[in-house]
């Protein structure tokens, strides 16, 4: 069912570039440096446990990642994502984050881990205070994994104001990579996303292109079946915010069913 949500989302889009289900054929490069680094020695068999339910070589290379882009990696947390792309950039890209705060403790990680992860730039990023992610036309590719749930909760502006930040940052024909925690497709987001930390995946692919984004492809990487959207996504792994008495069963569903989405800037 949720494939064919997808689907119809896509057929409908008339400013739809591309439609896809699956990854575009990667290039062998760019496989090789992303497969070194989700097996890398420096990342926690705590956060290779992880790579199950968040399918990151397939992820990255549906989001076309190369090794000479210019990356932003919107809210990155703890830096699940981070030391896997940073590897992949290092030689030939740049990785820059953008944290809503930049700690000590932050920086003191990116800098502990400069032969790995290379010079990581990282730059606060917190509407409505601080907007920018970057001079205009700057960067290749966007990534927001898991985090615009986080924009939407306070202030539905918050949300459009990330959106708009990407669409400024980027080149034309650069793109703009979303995985989200999905809610069911009748339900309020501002609800979902306070009480849930979800979005129904047709709000944010209108956002997306009420901003200006074309849509080029919805994969179904991350989805899981599992998930019945009833509970906070924090209940489930990795967090288990519930305790022991519903660990059992939220460690059964696994991590929550997420959408992957893939926008392009048009090209003027």
């Amino acid at each position: 069912m949720k494939t064919l949500i997808s689907a119809l989302l896509v057929a409908l889009c008339a400013a739809c570039v591309h439609a896809a289900t699956t990854a575009p054929a990667p290039s062998a490069a760019t496989d090789a440096l992303l497969q070194q680094a989700v097996a890398g020695s420096w990342r926690s068999d705590a956060n290779k446990a992880r790579d199950q339910y968040r399918h990151p070589v397939q992820t990255l290379e549906f989001f076309g990642l190369r090794s000479d882009m210019t990356v932003i990696e919107i809210g990155p947390g703890a830096g699940w994502y981070t030391e896997i792309l940073a590897p992949v950039l290092k030689e030939h890209g740049q990785l820059i984050t953008a944290p809503s705060k930049v700690s000590d403790k932050y920086l003191a990680r990116l800098n502990d881990q400069v032969a790995v992860l290379g010079h990581v730039k990282a730059i606060p990023f917190s509407p409505p205070q601080q907007m920018s992610l970057g001079a205009d036309a700057s960067a290749d590719m966007v990534l927001a994994q898991r985090v615009t749930h986080d924009y939407l909760i306070d202030d539905p502006k918050e949300l459009a104001a990330m959106m708009q930040a990407a669409y400024k940052v980027l080149k034309p024909g650069g793109i703009l990579g979303i995985e989200e925690h999905r809610a069911l497709p009748n339900q309020d987001p501002l609800v979902s996303s306070k009480a849930l930390h979800r979005i129904p995946e047709d709000y944010l692919i209108q956002l997306g292109l009420d901003t200006g984004f074309a849509l080029a492809g919805v994969s179904e990487i991350n989805a899981n079946p599992n998930d019945d959207y009833s509970v906070n996504v924090h209940m489930l792994p990795p967090d288990l915010v519930g305790g022991d008495a519903n660990r059992a069963a939220m460690l059964a569903v696994g991590e929550s069913d997420r959408m992957t989405l893939k926008f392009v800037k048009p090209a003027k």
